[in-house]
C-alpha cells in the first residue's frame, strides 16, 4: 500500500506546478504567454469553441471546402491562403453557423512531421499517420476538387495539424451525443474535414494531473493543417463558427488569422535521431516489487473456480528525467522509422504534455458501410538472424499460453462486431505478424455496419479490447482499478479520427506522455492469464518500451558525473 500512495504521488509532481490552469472553453484563450521551465520560453495562443456545448441536433449552416490552384511551396501556399482568408472576411457567408475549410496543393512531398517541427510550439497541435498500405485498400485514399471541377486522387500518407477551429472535449465519459456534437460539423461532401483526437482507457477512473487538460476525451478540428500526400503535400485552413456558442464568424476569422501569422513555411528536414543525453532518472511505476505482488493478485483471482476472469492486462508506466529535454516531435520521427505497419500519433492541447505513440493495433476502419478490425496478441522479440527469427515465431504460434490470450481477444472482437455488423469474416484467423523489434499473433475481421449511426456502437463496443483490458471487460477493469497505481489516461485508449464518410482509430499503445523539462511517462502492458510468470511479463513491458529507450541511446549517469553537473550536493 505504500507503494501505491508514493507511486501516486509521484505522478502527481509529474505535471509542472507552476504551469496556469487553462481550459478549452468558448471564450478567446492563451496559455503559456511567457513562462520558463529549465531555461525555455513558450509562447501559444489558443481560440476556439467547444462544440460539446452546441445541440447536436441543430445541423451546421453549411460545411465547404474549397480548393485554389497548386503551388510550388509552402510560403505560396501561405500566402494563397492568406488572400481567400482576407477575401472571406470581406465577404463573409449568411449563415449563423459553419465550417469551411481552404486548401492549397503544394507540388512536392514534404514530410507532414518536418512541418509540425517548424511551428515552434504552436499549441494544440495534432499528428496522425495510418499504417503503411497499398494504395489501392488505403483509407485515406480520398478525392479532392481543384477548384476547376476536376477530381483528383489522394493518397495521404500523414497529417498535422495546429490551432484548433473547433475543440470537443469534456470530463464527462464520451457518449452519444458526444459523438453527434462531432459528426454535426463533418459531411462525406468534405472527406479532409476530420476530428482527431483521443478518448480515455476508463472515463470512470479519476483523472490525475498529466491528464487533466485531456479530459475524459479531446479531439479537434485542426486550425492550420499540413497534409502530406503521395507525391505532394497540401495546406489547409479551416475555420469554424456559431452564434448559438458565443463564438462568431468573426471572432473565428480573427482567429484563424492569428493562427495564419505564426505559422512558419521554413521547413528544415528533421534528423531522424535523438543525440545522446544522461539518464537523471529512470522509475517504474509500479516498482518490480509491487508488479510481483500485483501479478500474483490478479492469477489467484483468474484461477479461483468461482471466477469468471480469465485474463486482464496490467500497466507500468516508466518516468524517464534525462540531463537535456526530450523533443516530442523528434522522438516520433524517430519512432516513424521503425512504423511500417503501425500508427503514429501525437496530441497535444494548451498547457498539457505531448502523448505520442507508436502503435501496431487497429481498433476500427470505417468507410461508408464498411468496417475491419484487428485482433492483436501474444509477444515475443525479433530473432538475430532469419533462422533464430522464424524458431522464435514457431514458439509463439505454438505456444499455449499465447494461444489463450490472443483467442480471447480474437473471439471477443468478432462477438462485438456481430452484434452491430450484418456478417463478419476473419481472414487470417491467425498469423505471425512482425514489427523491428517485436511479433505478435494477428487475425483480420471484417464486417458490414447496418447504418452509419452504428459507427458509436463499433467504437464504444470494441473499447476497451480483451488486448489492453481483459476478459471478462467490466471484471478485468475493476480488478485494474483495484490494483493499479497509475492513471492509464488515454493510454490504451481509442487514438484517430472521424470524418463524414470514413474514420480511424488505434489503440493508443506503445505510447508516452512527454514534456520539455519534466521528462516523459512511457506505458506499457501485457495480459495476465493462466501460467503467466511475473518476472517473464515483466521482461516483456521492458521489451515494448524499447522502442522509445533504445532510440533516446541513453545512459546512467555515475554519482561522479551527476555531482560534476552540480545536480546534487
Amino acid at each position: 500500500m505504500a507503494t501505491a500512495v508514493s507511486s501516486k504521488h509521484f505522478l502527481a509532481r509529474f505535471k509542472d506546478l507552476e504551469s496556469a490552469k487553462c481550459s478549452i472553453s468558448i471564450q478567446p484563450i492563451c496559455c503559456r504567454q511567457s513562462f520558463h521551465i529549465f531555461h525555455h520560453r513558450y509562447k501559444s495562443c489558443s481560440l476556439s469553441m467547444n462544440g460539446c456545448k452546441g445541440d447536436p441536433r441543430v445541423p451546421i449552416g453549411t460545411i465547404e471546402t474549397r480548393t485554389f490552384p497548386a503551388v510550388a511551396s509552402p510560403a505560396l501556399a501561405a500566402d494563397s491562403l492568406d488572400s481567400a482568408i482576407c477575401n472571406l472576411k470581406a465577404n463573409p457567408p449568411v449563415f449563423t453557423s459553419g465550417i469551411i475549410r481552404l486548401q492549397v496543393p503544394i507540388q512536392q512531398r514534404i514530410e507532414a512531421i518536418d512541418w509540425l517541427h517548424a511551428q515552434h510550439q504552436l499549441l494544440p497541435r495534432c499528428f496522425f499517420s495510418s499504417k503503411s498500405r497499398r494504395k489501392d485498400d488505403d483509407p485515406l485514399f480520398t478525392d479532392f476538387t481543384n477548384g476547376n471541377g476536376h477530381a483528383h486522387a489522394l493518397n495521404l500518407v500523414s497529417v498535422a495539424g495546429i490551432g484548433s477551429a473547433v475543440t470537443f472535449r469534456h470530463i464527462h465519459q464520451f457518449s452519444y451525443s458526444d459523438w453527434k456534437s462531432i459528426k454535426r460539423f463533418l459531411s462525406a461532401k468534405c472527406p479532409l474535414i476530420r476530428a482527431y483526437g483521443a478518448i480515455r482507457f476508463d472515463a470512470r477512473a479519476n483523472i490525475s494531473s498529466e491528464w487533466e487538460s485531456f479530459g475524459s476525451f479531446y479531439f479537434i478540428v485542426p486550425q492550420v493543417e499540413f497534409d502530406e500526400l503521395g507525391g505532394s503535400s497540401m495546406l489547409a485552413a479551416t475555420i469554424a463558427w456559431d452564434d448559438a456558442l458565443s463564438w462568431t464568424w468573426g471572432q473565428a476569422i480573427d482567429a484563424l488569422q492569428l493562427t495564419m501569422s505564426q505559422v512558419s513555411s521554413t521547413i528544415v528536414k528533421l534528423r531522424k535521431e535523438v543525440a545522446r543525453t544522461l539518464i537523471l532518472s529512470n522509475n517504474q511505476i509500479p516498482n518490480k516489487s509491487y508488479w510481483d505482488l500485483a501479478v500474483k493478485r490478479a492469477l489467484q483471482i483468474i484461477n479461483r473456480s468461482s471466477s469468471p476472469l480469465i485474463k486482464v492486462v496490467l500497466a507500468r508506466s516508466s518516468k524517464v528525467v534525462t540531463a537535456t529535454d526530450i523533443d516530442p516531435i523528434t522522438w516520433l520521427a524517430c519512432l516513424q522509422v521503425e512504423g511500417e505497419n503501425a500508427y503514429q500519433f501525437y496530441l497535444q492541447p494548451p498547457n498539457a504534455p505531448a502523448f505520442i505513440g507508436n502503435t501496431p493495433e487497429q481498433l476500427f476502419h470505417r468507410k461508408w458501410l464498411g468496417v475491419t478490425s484487428e485482433a492483436l496478441a501474444g509477444t515475443r522479440a525479433r530473432g538475430e538472424s532469419k533462422a533464430l527469427d522464424l524458431q522464435i515465431e514457431l514458439d509463439l504460434i505454438s505456444s499455449p499460453k499465447d494461444h489463450l490470450e490472443f483467442t480471447i481477444v480474437r473471439d471477443s472482437i468478432r462477438r462485438k462486431m456481430e452484434a452491430v455488423c450484418n456478417r463478419v469474416v476473419m481472414e487470417p484467423k491467425k498469423a505471425v505478424r512482425k514489427f523491428p523489434r517485436v511479433q505478435h499473433l494477428y487475425a483480420r475481421l471484417a464486417g458490414t455496419l447496418r447504418s452509419e449511426d452504428d459507427e458509436f456502437d463499433i467504437l464504444s463496443s470494441l473499447h476497451p479490447t480483451p488486448a489492453v483490458c481483459g476478459f471478462p471487460t467490466e471484471e478485468a477493469r475493476l480488478l485494474i482499478a483495484e490494483i493499479e497505481v497509475l492513471d492509464r489516461g488515454m493510454y490504451a485508449g481509442p487514438v484517430g479520427w472521424f470524418g463524414g464518410g470514413e474514420s480511424e482509430f488505434a489503440v493508443g499503445i506503445r505510447s508516452a506522455l512527454v514534456e520539455k523539462g519534466l521528462g516523459a511517462l512511457i506505458y506499457a502492458g501485457t495480459g495476465i492469464v493462466e501460467g503467466s510468470e511475473p518476472s517473464l511479463e515483466w521482461d516483456e513491458l521492458e521489451l515494448k518500451t524499447s522502442q522509445f529507450t533504445k532510440l533516446l541511446k541513453l545512459e546512467v549517469p555515475s554519482r561522479e558525473k551527476i555531482e560534476n553537473l552540480g545536480i546534487i550536493n
